[in-house]
């Protein structure tokens, strides 16, 4: 079982950058797709970004795209994102998720979650 735990998060301002790391207690296997997600207050969760574990292909959001980098370090089970020029719309709680075997967009797929941390953009 592989469990995930969030860091990183906090309170920026307007244009600012803040990293989100996400540990994994377990083995993630190259088959494995990794993502950030996000909800802010109100709206429904949303995918922000993936990596696929074996390859090192990456997907972003339209929204976040040219902004947030995401990365890994397998050999340490670490998966961080990178995020840059933020804006008061990124205000969410950011979740780092799992999905074994694809690499879908869709929050229903992901196998495995962690507790989230918060990102906070003041304007």
């Amino acid at each position: 079982q592989v469990q995930l735990v969030e860091s990183g998060g906090g309170l920026v301002q307007d244009g600012g950058s803040l990293r989100l790391s996400c540990a994994a207690s377990g083995r993630i296997y190259s088959s494995t797709f990794m993502a950030w997600f996000r909800q802010a207050p109100g709206k429904e969760r949303e995918f922000v970004a993936g990596i696929r574990w074996g390859v090192g292909n990456t997907y972003y959001a339209d929204s976040v795209k040219g902004r947030f980098i995401i990365s890994r370090e397998s050999g340490r089970n670490m998966m961080y994102l990178q995020m840059n020029s933020l804006k008061p719309e990124d205000t969410a709680v950011y979740y780092c998720a799992g999905d074994r075997g694809g690499y879908s967009r869709m929050d229903s797929t992901f196998d495995f979650w962690g507790q989230g941390t918060q990102v906070t953009v003041s304007s």
